[in-house]
């Protein structure tokens, strides 16, 4: 049933690769009795010269690092009872913004403001271009002054939660134990191109392409993953039977915190990138290098779109926010005609 469903669903994919808007796709769904399928078709890279994409190729997961890795992270200390996640990030940073104790608004973010990214922390800030020594650009996030603004999607709610995470276990986040198939870069296998990056020089293959994350040492809190479409696929199971995840890891990642945002994950709205077929009980995110995870818990359906589409450059239209929501929608209308 899988393998008929999954060749369905493939074909908007299928059709961007042979337009030549993305060089590779891979397509993984999953089903919560743990039956899944995989198709694939294109390239793993172009330049400097062609590969095809297999199966086995790692994938730059880049902002899907956030929930695959450090929601997972932050959610499992507080199930541990390391961290309350309604109490100030300074439990964990006690030195965030330390000359200004009494006025700094970062200093009354809690872990749930930034897992649900309801800070007024800018969405990005090109870190990088500030120097290149880790430990330093750390103490720069620190003590920056961010500028006030409204609550957006923000990197750097992210970047604070992977240096909570440090600070709390005394290690890098790639010290935490990952499953299979998951794995903080350069990655144990062959890995798709990204981009040719103008500010290192080279086309990006096994090194994180998220600038900020490379400069911050290349396992940030909200990039640096890379993961196969099995890993991503064995992940989304452990949230589908619940073997990876406690109930209440379940139903923080599952509840409204934000709008349409979850700790860590959006929920279905209208035009979002897991498309419109999906049930409400629908969680997902995306990552910048066209990667994508989502869950429908209603249906007990799962799949991971990964595509290179930043290779060679991010710098052109590849259709991607158009190619994701038609994912979507084929993937749940194949599954309710292949149940039917």
């Amino acid at each position: 049933m899988m393998q008929e469903l999954v060749e369905r669903a493939f074909a908007p994919a299928a059709a961007a690769v042979a337009d030549g808007r993305i060089p590779g796709a891979m397509l993984g769904v999953l089903a919560a009795d743990g039956q899944r399928a995989v198709k694939l078709a294109g390239h793993a890279a172009l330049v400097p010269e062609p590969e095809l994409l297999t199966e086995d190729h790692w994938f730059d997961l880049a902002s899907v690092s956030k929930v695959i890795a450090t929601t997972t992270m932050i959610l499992r200390l507080a199930d541990q009872g390391r961290i309350d996640l309604d109490r100030p990030l300074t439990d964990a940073i006690p030195d965030l913004r330390q000359y200004d104790l009494l006025n700094a608004a970062e200093r009354k973010l809690t872990f749930r403001d930034c897992l649900a990214h309801r800070s007024h922390l800018p969405a990005v800030e090109p870190i990088y271009t500030y120097g290149d020594d880790p430990a330093r650009l750390r103490a720069f996030v620190l003590q920056r002054e961010w500028k006030q603004g409204p609550s957006v999607y923000s990197d750097i709610n992210y970047i604070l939660l992977g240096i909570a995470i440090e600070r709390i276990t005394g290690a890098s986040l790639s010290d935490w134990p990952l499953a299979p198939g998951l794995s903080y870069g350069p990655p144990p296998g062959p890995a798709v191109a990204t981009e040719a990056c103008t500010w290192r020089g080279r086309v990006l293959k096994g090194e994180v392409h998220d600038e900020n994350c490379a400069a911050l040492g290349g396992d940030a809190g909200h990039a640096g993953l890379f993961g196969t479409v099995a890993g991503v696929l064995d992940f989304a199971q452990g949230l589908l039977d619940g073997s990876g995840a406690s109930p209440a890891m379940l139903k923080a990642i599952r509840e409204p915190a934000n709008g349409d945002r979850t700790c860590g994950w959006e929920r279905r709205f209208a035009g979002w990138p897991g498309g419109d077929a999906c049930s409400p009980e629908t969680i997902g995110h995306t990552g910048f290098t066209g990667t994508g995870l989502w869950i429908d818990f209603e249906r007990g359906l799962a799949w991971t779109l990964l595509t290179n589409r930043v290779h060679p450059t991010r710098h052109r239209d590849s259709g991607i926010f158009v190619l994701r929501p038609a994912i979507g929608d084929a993937v749940v209308n194949a599954w309710e005609e292949v149940k039917g």
